[in-house]
């Protein structure tokens, strides 16, 4: 970073600074801990010389302080898998239902935006089509931050809510679903053969809110992979050159997304492993009534705060995924 032409090329820049956020992070948090742990022994030496209340009582939450944070530490350098360090793409799609799934689908865009905000991640909105009454048909978001798809490769999969519908005027109970496609943003050194005569390149006007520009030239890009029928679109920016860079960056993580679940199931094949990829096949329920619940069906994690969990607070379930898939 000290190099005179470091501030060359933007991009390789920001890749380095990223890179180095991590590694300052680790080293940081190691040493925050070492501290936390120094105290407790010396709280600990405290109390055997002297057993007071008040002390003992300091010393257990220290104890339970510090064991809370060796837990996101370990989990923290147990994501050591090629692209879990890499930015996040995030997509969420409404299932059959309407505007009862597509409103769920805008309360996960919510959901997923917080948590990530609470991370100091940056989120971008790549694409965006609003649904015909409420909520959203379809949205892309890039999510940038070190471990963002290491954190979020979690989330992948079908969600599905219980509730009472505010769109039902006889106030009947509904259930809805949507899913959740998560994949890591791939630097241009990925080496994916991408022919071009396989490509379908349409150009159209931006549909969302923006600068005098987005409404007025054809500035979005769709990508159709045609022998896969792999399509990504990106409207974010109003340079259509930057808008197909975008796009090519989604399709080879689509693509590349697509390569590990081939290896994937034919390991399930070798193994005699079968999974039914379906709306029945959901990782996580949300049940907002009769009770109020959220519990992922992989690691039977569940809490009966939901408003925390809309408002966010996914630590718990993607740390409880994260080891369960690491055992």
């Amino acid at each position: 970073m000290a190099d005179p032409s470091f501030w060359d090329s933007q991009e390789e820049a920001q890749k380095v600074i990223a890179e180095a956020n991590g590694l300052k992070e680790l080293v940081h948090t190691f040493d925050k801990n070492e501290e936390k742990l120094e105290n407790v022994e010396v709280s600990y030496e405290l109390v055997k010389e002297e057993d007071d209340a008040d002390l003992r009582a300091e010393l257990e939450a220290d104890v339970s302080s510090l064991t809370e944070a060796l837990n996101r530490y370990e989990l923290f350098i147990l994501l050591s898998e090629p692209y879990d360090k890499n930015n996040a793409i995030l997509e969420l799609h409404p299932g059959a239902g309407g505007t009862e799934s597509q409103d769920w689908a805008s309360m996960l865009l919510r959901m997923y935006t917080r948590w990530a905000e609470s991370k100091g991640y940056k989120v971008e909105t790549l694409d965006y089509l609003p649904g015909d009454e409420a909520g959203v048909k379809s949205v892309t978001l890039l999510i940038k931050g070190h471990n963002a798809y290491g954190y979020l490769k979690a989330e992948k999969g079908v969600h599905r809510l219980v509730r009472i519908s505010p769109f039902d005027a006889s106030g009947r109970r509904h259930t809805s679903f949507a899913s959740c496609d998560i994949m890591p943003e791939l630097d241009d050194d990925i080496d994916l053969d991408i022919k071009t005569e396989d490509l379908k390149i349409d150009t159209y006007r931006s549909s969302g809110a923006g600068g005098q520009h987005v409404n007025t030239t054809d500035s979005a890009v769709r990508i159709t992979h045609l022998p896969t029928n792999t399509v990504v679109t990106c409207q974010s920016e109003r340079s259509q050159i930057k808008n197909r860079e975008q796009a090519m960056k989604m399709l080879k993580a689509k693509l590349y997304q697509l390569e590990i679940e081939k290896q994937q199931e034919a390991l399930n094949d070798i193994r005699g492993e079968q999974k039914e990829i379906g709306w029945g096949s959901q990782i996580r329920s949300y049940v907002f009534h009769p009770y109020s619940m959220v519990k992922d069906h992989r690691t039977d994690k569940e809490t009966g705060n939901t408003q925390a969990v809309m408002d966010g607070e996914l630590d718990p379930f993607i740390d409880a995924y994260l080891r369960f898939s690491m055992n």
